[in-house]
């Protein structure tokens, strides 16, 4: 994920980038996943085909259900991807008992459960928004069983 003016802050705030960035959740979780909840791009998209995405388990079943435009446009893809896999993450941070966003060394947004799982929430999404596989709703299906 490259947001720039976050980059900057950690060139600055960090001798160690990993406790930097563990130390930005743990200081504000609810601003982390604020942010990472924006998905600005997925968002207007789906709002064009008529969906509104509320956080729910059941828009990532209507997203799944969604005709694929984005895979006509290469430039598009990897954002639309990366939304889509930013979302599955608050989807399942807001509805599944336990869940957190974690933070990899690196800035890699990753979606742990209480079990101690991580999902890769990102690369779900990218390869969701290439192949339709695996659908957004069969990941959230295995993270609330976890």
């Amino acid at each position: 994920m490259n947001i720039p003016f976050l980059d900057n802050w950690r060139k600055k705030n960090s001798a160690d980038e990993g406790v930097a960035q563990a130390s930005v959740v743990g200081d504000d979780a609810e601003g982390v996943a604020e942010l990472l909840s924006e998905c600005e791009l997925l968002r207007v998209r789906a709002a064009q085909s008529g969906l509104e995405l509320d956080d729910s388990p059941a828009s990532l079943e209507a997203l799944d259900q969604l005709p694929p435009r984005w895979r006509d446009d290469p430039e598009e893809l990897p954002w639309l991807g990366n939304d889509a896999g930013l979302y599955l993450g608050t989807v399942i941070v807001r509805t599944v008992k336990g869940a957190a966003w974690h933070i990899w060394p690196g800035g890699h947004p990753v979606v742990r459960l209480v079990s101690g799982r991580e999902i890769q929430v990102v690369e779900a999404g990218l390869d969701w928004a290439v192949s339709g596989a695996p659908e957004l709703s069969q990941v959230y299906a295995e993270a609330s069983e976890a």
